[in-house]
């Protein structure tokens, strides 16, 4: 069997810029994001390449859920000792006067900065623990990921609104923002665009 890297300076979560609890569909539609960004024909440059073998190596841990325990478990551990010695050498080397910090390392290329995970790529809302058949008559863009993989947005509109409120606040929703928009005008959970100019105008009404 395969172990996941033991490279301390690796951090496959945030390479993926995922919270280390997201579930897995979260993590898959990072993945595909990232990969689309930096992909060599779209990016190019040596940059990307370094970044792309980073993402990859990342979603080959991450993807399967076995390696993921493992990795999980490896990535406890080397916390627990990390802050095990910190807690051994009290407030440990101290730096001479006037040193800058070292800067902490990178996790996905050579001019990569510390990467925070996307607050928009946590949990989504309860809903299917997994992709399951359309119930059919489509409408919309279909999702090639997450839980309704294989859906379109007028099925899942009419199944679990929520997961579209969710979807209209996160990075890969943007592709059918304007879809989103519609679907919640019309049932309600936003305001219509004739209302909002009405709210605007009340604003600004003069006294």
């Amino acid at each position: 069997m395969t172990h996941p890297p033991t490279d301390p300076e690796f951090d496959a979560y945030k390479t993926l810029q995922v919270d280390p609890e997201a579930d897995q569909e979260v993590i898959q539609a990072a993945f595909r994001r990232l990969a689309q960004k930096w992909h060599p024909d779209v990016a190019g440059g040596p940059e990307a390449a370094a970044r792309m073998t980073a993402i990859n190596r990342a979603w080959e841990v991450l993807r399967d859920p076995d390696r993921r325990a493992m990795y999980d478990r490896a990535r406890g551990e080397r916390a627990r000792a990390a802050s095990a010695a910190n807690a051994m050498s009290g407030t440990g080397a101290r730096a001479a006067p006037g040193a800058a910090a070292a800067p902490p390392p990178s996790t996905e290329g050579p001019s990569a900065g510390p990467l925070r995970p996307d607050p928009g790529l946590r949990r989504p809302p309860g809903g299917p623990a997994s992709s399951t058949p359309p119930p059919g008559q489509p409408s919309g863009s279909v999702l090639n990921f997450g839980r309704y993989d294989g859906w379109s947005l007028g099925e899942i509109a009419r199944t679990d609104l929520e997961y579209v409120e969710w979807l209209d606040r996160t990075p890969i929703g943007r592709p059918y923002r304007q879809e989103i928009d519609e679907i919640l005008r019309r049932t309600g959970r936003r305001k219509s665009a004739e209302a909002e100019a009405k709210e605007r105008r009340g604003l600004f009404r003069p006294r």
